[in-house]
């Protein structure tokens, strides 16, 4: 039986409003059930500081969905790990596939922004997955391998990190990953930890399973023993299915 704590995590992406975000937590924090979990919410950051107002006296973190890796500078419109922190923030999600996708995030960025993360004792949120491409191919361990490398390079105090497998062909494709496809995958990812890192840290880190994780199939892909969690995305904007995913780790 795995030591590691599960977690949830909710990313909003560019969706909500003030008004929303009191009324969710408030519904949200009433629905919760289960204490088996962590969870956060990573609102867009017009939100963030609306959102620790609500979360304060819940055990709901609050975590945001990109961070620079400069702490300050000509850098219109992008935000540091200080201003995070000074908004309450814990988690940081970074390498998500839309960043990749729509703003050219490479990893060699990304893994500037790792450390700066770290930097700060703030908790990177690390998005890998390979296309439906490379999934066909066969090369979603290639391309996982690469990830992980470049993402990871000279990083010091992994333990903390957080790593969310996103198979991209699984996201708005009408395909889905079995749980037991989802687990071996995540296995892969650990055991390449381990090569990067260690054993022991490998056995710490936390991976999770961010590729249309919902009500209906959460507790299947959760009770697979190398599935730590889930990045979910739409679902968490919708009360009582987020709610339905963090119970099932009753």
């Amino acid at each position: 039986m795995s030591m590691r704590k599960p977690i949830i995590i909710g990313n909003w992406k560019m969706n909500g409003s003030m008004a929303f975000a009191k009324e969710f937590v408030s519904e949200l924090n009433t629905l919760i059930t289960s204490k088996a979990c962590d969870i956060a919410i990573c609102p867009p950051a017009t939100l963030l500081n609306t959102l620790a107002e609500a979360l304060k006296n819940t055990n709901i973190a609050l975590g945001a969905q990109n961070v620079h890796f400069e702490e300050k500078g000509a850098f219109t419109g992008e935000i540091s790990t200080g201003m995070l922190k000074e908004c309450g923030v814990k988690y940081v999600i970074l390498g998500h596939s839309e960043r990749r996708k729509y703003f050219a995030d490479s990893n060699a960025d990304i893994c500037k922004k790792v450390k700066s993360t770290i930097a700060a004792n703030l908790i990177p949120v690390l998005c890998v997955g390979e296309s439906l491409k490379e999934r066909e191919e066969g090369n979603t361990e290639i391309h996982l391998h690469t990830e992980l490398q470049e993402c990871l390079q000279g990083i010091q105090h992994p333990e903390n990190i957080i790593i969310a497998y996103e198979p991209l062909w699984a996201i708005g494709t009408g395909k889905t990953a079995t749980p037991q496809e989802a687990n071996e995958t995540i296995g892969f990812i650990r055991r390449e930890l381990a090569k990067i890192f260690s054993e022991e840290i490998a056995q710490k880190i936390r991976i999770l399973y961010g590729g249309s994780m919902n009500a209906q199939n959460a507790k299947s892909l959760l009770d697979m023993p190398e599935i730590d969690g889930g990045l979910i995305g739409g679902v968490s904007l919708i009360v009582k299915d987020f709610v339905s995913v963090i119970n099932s780790n009753n």
